[in-house]
């Protein structure tokens, strides 16, 4: 929370300064009341109130002045809205490594779940795309806001061959490139993987110019230093190279060995990336509630203690 005019803050030091009066008003009424020997027989006689009803006006009173104080300091709040025309590409790994089952049910079918999840996750206005790569890269689906579209291309996809990295990402970002006179919206590149990369292109060399591109590339390294396939061949994950390829581009790096961990990175960068941060001016909403506790200041002095507050 923050002000755009803090100075008007100043004036929530009246508020100890009125309970400061009220408190010496009470004792001038004490004194009055020794003074004068029949006030007390007028006391009995009539109905006490009890003592949270004379407490609860002069409270609201209080929290409503405050609330107000605050409305003229013009609060703002940083809240997260859809970025409009915002386009992410999820490019998965698909070599023959992705069947290690170090990772339940198997390393690819954790990482279509997730994806599942990310799209679940999605503001509806996020575009997204799909590529898989292997020996080579394919575009299964340019950014859409079809949704459906995304799952449908994600549930086709096998596990073989080898880690052409590069050609995968420089599948991303040519699948991102916006059509002639027009202008490319924000867009990133979320890359799963867990091996190193066997073939195609550098992909250092393609991460670096997704940053000259302002294209951030988040990698996920999935898999357990564990992970083999066919029995006998081991595919631990290249967590160095994935973040290599993020600090290049600009983008995160993380870390996953099991699905659920994944899918949390997943969930994580659907609203990271089809969102922003935005301040936004919530001087009503303060001048609302001021308003409503000094009505109901006023309501309950007058039907409990018969007085305005």
């Amino acid at each position: 929370m923050s002000f755009a005019a803090p100075l008007f803050l100043l004036g929530l030091l009246v508020l100890p300064a009125g309970l400061a009066l009220q408190l010496a008003a009470r004792r001038r009424r004490r004194r009055y009341a020794v003074r004068f020997p029949g006030a007390p027989v007028a006391a009995v006689a009539a109905a006490a109130a009890p003592r949270w009803r004379r407490q609860v006006p002069a409270a609201l009173l209080a929290a409503g002045a405050g609330a107000l104080v605050l409305a003229l300091a013009r609060p703002e709040a940083t809240v997260a809205v859809p970025v409009e025309q915002a386009s992410v590409v999820l490019v998965t790994d698909t070599s023959r490594s992705m069947t290690a089952t170090d990772v339940a049910p198997d390393r690819l079918d954790a990482a279509r779940s997730a994806a599942e999840r990310f799209l679940d996750e999605a503001p509806e206005e996020l575009r997204v795309g799909a590529v898989s790569f292997s020996d080579t890269a394919q575009v299964l689906q340019p950014p859409t806001t079809d949704h459906e579209q995304v799952r449908a291309a994600l549930s086709g996809l096998v596990a073989d061959g080898g880690t052409a990295t590069g050609d995968g990402l420089d599948a991303a970002l040519n699948a991102l490139q916006p059509g002639e006179g027009e202008d490319r919206p924000p867009a990133a590149v979320v890359l799963l993987s867990d091996g190193k990369q066997t073939a195609g292109r550098d992909a250092i060399t393609v991460a670096q110019d997704a940053g000259r591109q302002r294209i951030p590339v988040y990698t996920v390294a999935l898999g357990t230093p564990d992970g083999v396939v066919d029995g006998t061949l081991r595919v631990p994950p290249d967590p160095q190279a994935l973040a290599q390829i993020a600090q290049a581009s600009g983008g995160e790096t993380f870390e996953v060995t099991d699905g659920d961990e994944l899918a949390a990175v997943y969930e994580r960068l659907g609203s990271q990336l089809g969102t922003r941060e935005e301040t936004r001016e919530v001087t009503a909403a303060f001048a609302g509630v001021g308003i409503l506790l000094l009505g109901g200041a006023l309501a309950g002095s007058v039907l409990w203690l018969g007085r305005l507050p």
